[in-house]
């Protein structure tokens, strides 16, 4: 309806039909009504190219609109007294008004203005007579009262139509802002995986070879040059476990092969730490834990790596174990060691217990810390299973190393 090539074609058809049937005689009328009905076709041409045409499909105009009833009133009086066949314009005259006028208040008093214009040509063509009266009555009513109904009920179909684009425009917007916001988070996300595993691989095994090349030094200097070797043998292949783990790091392989080798794994990391603390450290896994699926073999090996790294770095222990156990629908790993101990309530400002905490958290679990000082301390991970022993399926840890 706001195409403005539709509204030439049906001013021009209208009205060039409407001036066809006087000319040829379909309505009688002498020569002067004729020339003042073929003016006010011409008018009601000049109208719509002037005043309406410009504004069809653009924002409201309130001097605009108040010009065209102006101009349709004059029209509709002149040309209805000429002859009431010319009151056939309120077929063009009402969606005009509807459509120029922008809104149901607009339209429904332009529908009334042209009601009230065609009823004075009436009036004014036939006289005052009661059937005069009558017929106008009778053709503005009937006119107005549709006109009115349709536009009210179009203009509702435009407004439905007008708020679902509002609303597909916000959903799209909206849709946007959610996959940027997902974007953003998987990224923090990408970010803080990749700091634990950082922490749990690289940065231990570097922290390692800082403790065993300060050992080596130091039997350096004192001379005990077959210690000294030893401990730089160790140091070459903790250093060649680190890089092999940034090169799993990098090429994102598993960290705990499809086979059960959870034992074999921490026993690896056992040795590593005998070596870097000089601590008895006894290992045991039952066959449940060797059962467990790779993710949580991952999230279980990679506390024991960093509970043996605090051991190592902090507690001066002498005797640590670890164990690692399945059954009633958890699966258990307990580091006990015997070292100087601290306070769990004070704030720490390594990233090791609370990256450990966020870990098993991941995972569905619970970290447990029982200490104190003086009196060694107990790390306790407790990760949940399904009713039949196999694990829940939940959070996947990301791509680990091996140790």
């Amino acid at each position: 309806m706001l195409r403005k090539r539709w509204w030439d074609a049906a001013v021009v058809a209208g009205s060039a039909a409407t001036a066809v049937a006087l000319a040829f005689g379909l309505v009688p009328v002498d020569a002067v009504e004729a020339t003042v009905a073929y003016a006010a076709i011409v008018a009601f041409v000049l109208m719509y190219l002037i005043i309406a045409r410009p504004v069809i499909g653009e924002p409201h105009s309130p001097p605009r609109f108040v010009w065209l009833l102006v101009a349709l009133a004059v029209i509709l009086v002149v040309g209805t007294a000429a002859t009431g066949f010319l009151a056939i314009l309120q077929a063009l005259a009402y969606p005009l008004v509807w459509v120029i006028g922008d809104t149901r208040r607009n339209g429904v008093i332009g529908s009334a203005v042209i009601a009230v214009a065609v009823l004075a040509g009436y009036v004014i063509g036939g006289g005052s007579t009661t059937g005069a009266v009558l017929a106008g009555l009778a053709s503005t009513g009937f006119s107005f009262a549709f006109a009115t109904a349709l536009g009210l009920w179009i203009s509702g179909i435009a407004e439905y139509g007008d708020e679902r684009a509002r609303l597909v425009e916000e959903l799209t917007a909206a849709q946007a802002e959610v996959r940027a916001l997902s974007h953003e988070r998987g990224a923090a996300e990408e970010r803080e995986r990749l700091a634990r595993d950082i922490h749990d691989t690289l940065a231990q095994s570097l922290a390692g070879l800082v403790i065993l090349a300060e050992r080596a030094g130091r039997q350096s200097r004192e001379g005990a040059a077959d210690a000294a070797a030893s401990t730089m043998s160790t140091v070459e292949q903790v250093a060649r476990d680190a890089l092999a783990e940034a090169r799993a790091l990098v090429a994102r392989t598993a960290a705990v092969p499809d086979e059960p080798a959870l034992g074999a794994a921490i026993e690896r990391l056992a040795d590593r730490f005998r070596a870097q603390a000089g601590a008895a450290i006894d290992v045991a896994v039952d066959a449940a834990a060797e059962a467990l699926d790779r993710d949580r073999q991952v999230v279980l090996l990679r506390c024991v790596q960093e509970g043996l790294s605090n051991v190592a770095r902090h507690a001066q222990a002498t005797i640590v174990s670890v164990t690692v156990t399945g059954g009633d629908g958890v699966a258990t790993l307990e580091i006990v060691d015997d070292g100087r101990g601290f306070d769990p309530s004070e704030s720490r400002a390594g990233f090791g217990i609370d990256g450990m905490g966020d870990r098993v958290a991941l995972a569905g679990g619970t970290l447990e810390v029982d200490s104190a000082p003086g009196a060694g301390t107990t790390v306790r991970v407790r990760l949940p299973l399904g009713a039949d022993g196999t694990p829940r399926p939940g959070a996947h840890s990301p791509a680990e190393v091996a140790p």
